[in-house]
C-alpha cells in the first residue's frame, strides 16, 4: 500500500481537500483507504444504543455489521494509541492510504497552509513535507500548489507514490 498524508493547523482545508482528491483516485481505479487522526476525544456511538452499552459494560471490542457497511469500535481502557504501523497494518489492503494528520509521521506529506489562519508553517521543521498546497502564492522553497487545483495535486500524489 502507498501512503501520502496531508498536514496543517485545524481550518486549513485538509479534509476539504481529500474529500475532493478521492473521487479523482478511485476513478482511475485505484481503491482508497483513510487514517484521520483526531487530538479530541470523539464517539461514533451513541448513549443508550445496544453497541453503547456493550461497550460500557467492558466489551473492549464491538463490531457493527450491516448489509451496507461494517465497523469496529475498540477501547483502549488505558492502553497507549496503536501506532501509525499498528494502524496501517489493521486496514484491509488498497492501493492508496490517505492520511490526514499524523503531523511528524515519517511519510511524504503535503502541508496546507492558509496565512489567514495566523499560523506558522510546518514544513522547516519537519522534513517530511514535500509540497505545499495554499490558497495564495507562496514564497517557499518547495513544490506549491493552488489549493483549488485538485487535476495538479492529484498528479503530485500520483507521481510521489509512484501509482
Amino acid at each position: 500500500m502507498k501512503v501520502f498524508g496531508f498536514a496543517g493547523y485545524s481550518g486549513a482545508g485538509k479534509t476539504t481537500l481529500i474529500e475532493a482528491l478521492i473521487p479523482r483516485f478511485t476513478s482511475r481505479g485505484l481503491t482508497v483507504s483513510l487514517i484521520k487522526h483526531t487530538h479530541h476525544n470523539f464517539d461514533v456511538d451513541r448513549p443508550g444504543k445496544d453497541s453503547y452499552r456493550h461497550r460500557e459494560a467492558g466489551a473492549t471490542e464491538v463490531m457493527l455489521v450491516c448489509d451496507n457497511r461494517w465497523a469496529i469500535m475498540h477501547e483502549l481502557r488505558g492502553r497507549p494509541e496503536p501506532s501509525f504501523e499498528e494502524q496501517l497494518a489493521r486496514l484491509s489492503p488498497c492501493d492508496l492510504v490517505l492520511v490526514e494528520g499524523f503531523k511528524y509521521t515519517p511519510i511524504p506529506k503535503l502541508e496546507i497552509h492558509r496565512p489567514a489562519n495566523g499560523k506558522p508553517f510546518i514544513w522547516p521543521e519537519n522534513p517530511d513535507v514535500v509540497a505545499i498546497a495554499s490558497d495564495v502564492k507562496l514564497d517557499v522553497p518547495k513544490p506549491q500548489f493552488d489549493l483549488n487545483d485538485h487535476a495538479a495535486i492529484t498528479a503530485f500524489i500520483l507521481e510521489t507514490t509512484g501509482l
